[in-house]
C-alpha cells in the first residue's frame, strides 16, 4: 500500500510540474499582457510569499505605547528616519517585488499616497527582500512616486517587533503624528476605503 500510495504521489507531482512547465511557457509565449504573478494571487493561487489574512487592528491611543524609533537607506540612497518624519501621520508598506499581493495593491496605495500628499500623511515602503534597483524597478512598473527603504537586514522589521510586528507581506502600518502604530493591516489592502478611513481618524487626532 504504502509503494502504491508512494507511485501515485510521484506521478502526481509530475503531472502538477508538467502543468506549471506548460502554463510558464504559455505565458512567455502569449507576452506580458497582464501581471501573471498578481492574477495568480486574485485567483487564489498561494506561491511565493506569507499572507495574511487582511486583518485590521486599530490600537486605542492610550494603548500605543512608546514612538518607536527607525532608521534605513532609501532605493536612492538617502537616508529615512523616524526623526524625519515626525510629528506627521506614516503609512508604512511592507513589501517585496514579487509578492503578488503586493503588486496587487500597488495601485490603490499609489492613489491613496496622492490623494493625502501635503494632507497630513507620509507613505513610506518597506522592501523586505530586494537590492535597490528591483524596488526601483517595480516603483516604475507601478507608478509609485513615494519613497521605499531597503530592509532586507531586517532592522525595520526588528524595531516593530512586539509593537505592531509585520508578520505577513504584505502589511500596512499606519503610525501617529507621535511615532506610535495606530493600525494595522495584516495582508493585502483589499478595500483602499478602509486605509483611507485609518489615515483620515489618525489624522484627525491631532487637530
Amino acid at each position: 500500500m504504502r509503494a502504491l500510495r508512494s507511485g501515485r504521489t510521484g506521478r502526481l507531482r509530475a503531472s502538477v510540474v508538467g502543468a506549471a512547465i506548460a502554463i510558464a511557457a504559455s505565458v512567455a509565449l502569449a507576452g506580458c499582457t497582464s501581471d501573471p504573478l498578481a492574477d495568480q494571487y486574485r485567483d487564489g493561487d498561494s506561491k511565493n510569499y506569507i499572507a495574511g489574512d487582511g486583518t485590521v487592528t486599530e490600537i486605542a491611543a492610550a494603548d500605543r505605547g512608546e514612538p518607536i524609533e527607525y532608521q534605513g537607506t532609501a532605493t536612492d540612497g538617502s537616508t529615512i528616519s523616524s526623526s524625519d518624519l515626525a510629528g506627521k501621520v506614516v503609512v508604512m508598506n511592507f513589501w517585496y517585488a514579487e509578492c503578488a499581493p503586493c503588486r496587487a495593491e500597488a495601485p490603490d496605495l499609489e492613489k491613496l499616497a496622492t490623494q493625502y500628499d501635503g494632507k497630513g500623511a507620509e507613505f513610506l515602503g518597506v522592501n523586505v527582500r530586494n537590492q535597490a534597483a528591483t524596488a526601483e524597478s517595480f516603483a516604475q512598473t507601478y507608478g509609485i512616486t513615494y519613497p521605499s527603504i531597503v530592509d532586507t537586514d531586517g532592522a525595520l522589521q526588528l524595531a516593530f517587533t512586539g509593537k505592531a510586528a509585520a508578520n505577513a507581506v504584505p502589511t500596512t502600518l499606519v503610525i501617529d503624528a507621535q511615532g506610535r502604530v495606530a493600525a494595522r493591516i495584516l495582508g493585502q489592502v483589499t478595500e483602499p476605503s478602509t486605509l483611507d478611513t485609518l489615515i483620515r481618524d489618525t489624522i484627525a487626532e491631532t487637530s
